[in-house]
């Protein structure tokens, strides 16, 4: 394995990860199934390197695993809740011990800046963290009972199997802000991970390995199993498998609902985004520009809160217009190991393909591209994935505008009257994850806020759409899917809610007053 770029030996992280040249694609804890299925090549998009390959795993395989996670669901939701959290604090001192390793895995497979490539680890920490203290209040209400001599209350319980189907774009904190909570609550993960990134996972499962080895964690509280979509129909349809968390494109997420649905089991959806941060004449444009501009080119656009649309008021339209075209110039693009540079590749040559594609239909509809964007060739550029954050000016009736390109493309819009007429277009596509004003005044934040303002999930003021807290419940509406991850009381969907009434009288009244004699 060569040293890359920015001199980082990439065999010296592998190592250190426990990664070999060609590693099995499912295990049940200390287990590794001996998986012989198609070979997964995990290439870098940084140079296009082999890093390494995966044995993907078999439908008996997926079956070997369910049936070892309900086996060791029996006796771990058995285990104190605060004991569950005990352990997950043990695998954020681990976390911490692995982050420079783990995130530049995370940089190099999947292409991301090295410091989103910590930062993600981070976010795998932070949420470790927050499930130690939740793991002490998994609280359920205390309600009066109507009857005399009675007493109501309610209790959360574990569900069971969760099964994890995660994208490549952030391919390891998504898994973790599941598993945290999932494992702390009492249930089991079976994680499906992207083919596209599947050595991070590998290296996930390693990493918790070693810590429920340490606590004598039952084999099957944490499985990896690694292939191709019928692994993930396989875990969709599963009646054993009572909640799929899955994270994708718009596309995906309706089929997994869909299938899942018919079964009557749960599913989190975190989908598509198509966010916009509206610019007020207001507004500070120091503030504007930085978080507009990271917003639409972190991740090289990859991020599903990426930021897609600029809807700016048409009074200061070309001001913001010029310093946006002025600060792209000012891009660095190149290996996101090099912390000099600000974008590194798309995933790999279909992304590419899409953004193209994108950037010949926002001009074919009509739109005016005023930074110009290409795929970029040349020393540094051999993988062929990295192409040139564009900007282009467009309306948000066009049919490109109203569906999500996972590339660094960001349209200008233009609105005119009031903050109203911004929010209307804003809440004009089928998506609802993310979204952001930038404004000074505080009428247009609050209309912004209020019921008939932003309608995603996530709506911001005076801060971008990219990024988010652990503290905070994650996810979004319409076409996003609607699910909830992270902080909050985003815990609840791992468990099943019960409701005890007690009777420590004498007698058996009926509720409502009833009578029934014999």
């Amino acid at each position: 394995m060569a040293v890359v770029e920015a001199g980082i030996d990439i065999q010296e992280i592998l190592d250190k990860l426990g990664i070999e040249k060609v590693n099995r694609g499912a295990s049940t804890g200390s287990h590794w199934f001996n998986t012989r299925g198609e070979q997964i090549n995990s290439q870098s998009p940084v140079d296009g390197s082999l890093i390494a390959s995966v044995n993907s795993a078999s439908e008996s395989d997926y079956e070997a695993v369910v049936l070892k996670a309900s086996e060791a669901f029996k006796s771990w939701r058995t285990v104190p809740a605060p004991k569950r959290g005990e352990i997950v604090r043990q695998l954020a001192v681990k976390l911490r011990e692995q982050k420079d390793a783990l995130g530049k895995l995370v940089s190099y497979e999947m292409g991301k800046s090295l410091q989103e490539g910590l930062g993600e680890v981070q976010e795998m920490i932070d949420i470790c963290d927050f499930a130690v203290g939740l793991s002490r209040q998994l609280h359920g209400l205390t309600m009066h009972s109507e009857r005399p001599g009675h007493r109501m209350y309610e209790q959360y319980h574990p569900l069971g199997i969760v099964g994890i189907i995660s994208a490549f774009n952030f391919p390891v904190a998504v898994w973790n802000w599941n598993t945290a909570l999932a494992w702390v609550c009492g249930d089991v993960c079976i994680w499906k991970p992207s083919e596209k990134a599947p050595l991070t996972a590998i290296a996930c499962q390693k990493i918790t390995q070693e810590v429920f080895e340490a606590n004598d964690v039952p084999e099957g509280v944490s499985c990896l199993i690694i292939g191709d979509a019928t692994i993930g129909k396989l875990l969709t349809a599963d009646q054993r498998v009572p909640l799929i968390s899955a994270t994708g494109s718009t596309r995906m997420g309706k089929s997994v609902g869909e299938v899942v649905g018919a079964r009557l089991g749960r599913s989190l959806l975190e989908l598509g985004g198509n966010n916009a941060i509206i610019i007020t004449p207001s507004a500070d444009l120091k503030m504007v520009v930085p978080g507009a501009v990271f917003g639409a080119v972190g991740t090289c656009g990859q991020r599903c809160t990426s930021t897609r649309r600029l809807i700016i008021h048409e009074d200061i339209y070309d001001q913001v217009k010029n310093a946006l075209v002025n600060a792209y110039q000012q891009i660095k693009i190149g290996n996101p190991l090099d912390e000099n540079n600000h974008v590194g590749p798309l995933i790999d040559q279909d992304a590419v393909k899409m953004y193209e594609a994108a950037l010949a239909q926002v001009v074919e509809e009509g739109g005016n591209l005023v930074v110009e964007g290409g795929v970029l060739s040349g020393e540094g550029y051999e993988s062929g994935c990295y192409v040139k954050p564009a900007i282009a000016e467009a309306k948000n009736e066009f049919k490109i505008v109203q569906h999500e390109t996972f590339a660094p493309i960001l349209y200008l819009l233009k609105y005119s009257g009031s903050v109203e007429n911004a929010i209307r277009i804003q809440n004009g596509v089928p998506q609802g994850l993310s979204s952001a004003i930038m404004t000074n005044n505080i009428k247009e934040s609050e209309a912004f806020l209020a019921a008939g303002g932003s309608d995603c999930g996530i709506a911001n003021v005076n801060i971008g759409t990219s990024g988010a807290e652990i503290g905070g419940a994650f996810g979004g509406e319409k076409e996003t899917g609607g699910g909830r991850e992270s902080g909050s009381d985003a815990w609840k969907v791992y468990m099943r809610r019960q409701t005890n009434t007690i009777n420590y009288s004498d007698s058996l009244p009926l509720a409502q007053g009833i009578k029934f004699e014999l």
